[in-house]
């Protein structure tokens, strides 16, 4: 076996182990997302701007593209085809590319999507009293988180005429005069953030994979060139 051959099949099982470990990832990350959205479909209803769907449908999506794409790197290394690679490399670049950005954009305009998602939540609110199915999501999370309103229980003010939906106080209540004095937006993603941090360690691990895998389709590819050429 000639010396490009070895180098071949060495990068080959290389990139095959990385994109089966990069698959597996992927998995991992549609799993959580789907643990998440059971978790959560007590209150489906509610804009998908609620911290905790929000990011049961980004970890959804993430997996899905990552499953995606590890499968074709895994096909592309045992099959050797440079078509295959180009599009393994292209997808991965990017889903790279994607993530980078995406990072950036909620790290310098968090504050301005925080907004953005508590408006969008306080708008849905002005339905609660005529939509079966958002009025028993908002009282799911109340009752969950043991908190009332978006950002303050004051926001239920201009939707009840003054008053607290029931499920803003403790169980047994049929009214409410002084609410749970705790924002369901902040406790919503002091929740997220208290049960995520492993996912953000193992996306951290995925993008350090993700990395790997580009180098070694680079290197894959330009190894099947050149032992192509010494065919030739």
């Amino acid at each position: 076996m000639s010396v490009s051959r070895s180098c071949l099949c060495c990068v080959k099982y290389l990139m095959f182990v990385f994109n089966l470990i990069f698959w597996l990832g992927g998995c991992g990350l549609f799993g959580v997302g789907v643990w998440l959205s059971f978790t959560q479909a007590e209150f489906s209803s509610l804009p998908l701007s609620f911290p905790s769907l929000s990011a049961a449908n980004l970890l959804l999506v993430a997996g899905g593209i990552t499953m995606v794409t590890g499968f074709l790197g895994c096909l592309g290394a045992l099959k050797e085809q440079r078509c295959l690679l180009v599009m393994f490399f292209v997808i991965l670049l990017l889903l790279v590319l994607t993530e980078v950005t995406l990072v950036l954009v909620i790290h310098i305009f968090h504050d301005k999507l925080d907004s953005k998602a508590q408006d969008e939540l306080k708008e849905g609110m002005k339905i609660y009293e005529t939509e079966p199915g958002l009025k028993k999501s908002w009282d799911n999370v109340q009752k969950m988180f043991k908190c009332c309103g978006v950002t303050n229980k004051t926001d239920w003010y201009d939707v009840l005429n003054g008053t607290l939906p029931s499920s803003c106080c403790s169980v047994g209540k049929d009214q409410c005069d002084d609410g749970w004095s705790e924002p369901c937006y902040q406790k919503a993603r002091q929740w997220l953030l208290a049960n995520i941090p492993s996912v953000l360690v193992f996306g951290v691990c995925i993008g350090v994979v993700q990395i790997l895998a580009l180098v070694f389709s680079m290197l894959m590819y330009c190894q099947i060139l050149c032992a192509e050429k010494h065919l030739d």
